[in-house]
């Protein structure tokens, strides 16, 4: 195995030599978006893939925007399919995104994905910055999806159910296109909100969305929500 999959797995297997066998890797997909849930995936390997090291069908895996979405498709199947790997998939739906904020939705996604995992992690790998609200020992990672198998593989669970959810979503609000820009302040999403108005899965509590904001529908305004995420 080269030395690249190994450095990838480094953190799980510094807790693996630690005796702890369940470490999760954890990450979100849709923070960024004006539009659809907040998903987020925690995923963990076998402790036995400390000799082993990562499965042949999963190297190459890496954070999610950095894959196509044909190869996030193949992890995707890989990841779900493989009777060794444990994993959890919650979302947080528009609704209580606008009650309690896009941060504190997402660290929930994560807690209720991570409550699906049986056994109970020992460690999470948390991708980014702390995050208190998890009832488990927790190291965060900045670019944790680019440098850590576990949270890459969330990253990917997590990016491929949303936006099969999005797609879902086109069905019922065909005017929006959120199969193609899934919710994103993309042009095209920013003109056809100009041409109709905001559909009942738009996030209200987003700057855009309040009465105070005058460019709510300028495809031209500057004020756009954080990048893909």
């Amino acid at each position: 195995m080269s030395a690249k999959y190994w450095n990838r797995l480094a953190f799980e297997r510094e807790l693996w030599q630690q005796g702890l066998l369940y470490v999760a890797g954890v990450d979100e997909a849709g923070c960024g978006p004006l539009a659809g849930p907040v998903v987020a995936a925690a995923v963990v390997f076998p402790a036995q893939w400390l000799a082993s090291g990562l499965h042949p069908k999963l190297r190459g895996l890496n954070d999610s925007k950095q894959l196509t979405p044909e190869q996030r498709e193949k992890y995707f199947a890989v990841l779900t399919s493989n009777p060794e790997i444990r994993y959890g998939i919650a979302l947080v739906e528009v609704e209580m995104i606008d009650q309690i904020n896009i941060l504190q939705a997402a660290h929930r996604a994560m807690s209720l994905a991570l409550e699906q995992l049986q056994p109970s992690p020992q460690h999470v790998l948390v991708d980014g910055r702390p995050v208190k609200s998890l009832r488990f020992p927790s190291t965060p990672l900045i670019k944790g999806d680019a440098r850590c198998y576990s949270i890459a593989a969330g990253s990917v669970l997590a990016k491929v159910t949303r936006d099969r959810i999005m797609v879902g979503y086109d069905r019922q609000y065909p005017a929006y296109g959120f199969a193609e820009h899934k919710g994103y302040s993309t042009p095209q999403h920013l003109a056809l909100l100009a041409e109709f108005g905001p559909c009942p899965i738009h996030r209200r509590s987003f700057a855009r969305f309040r009465p105070v904001e005058q460019e709510l529908f300028d495809p031209g305004s500057k004020a756009l929500p954080p990048p893909e995420a």
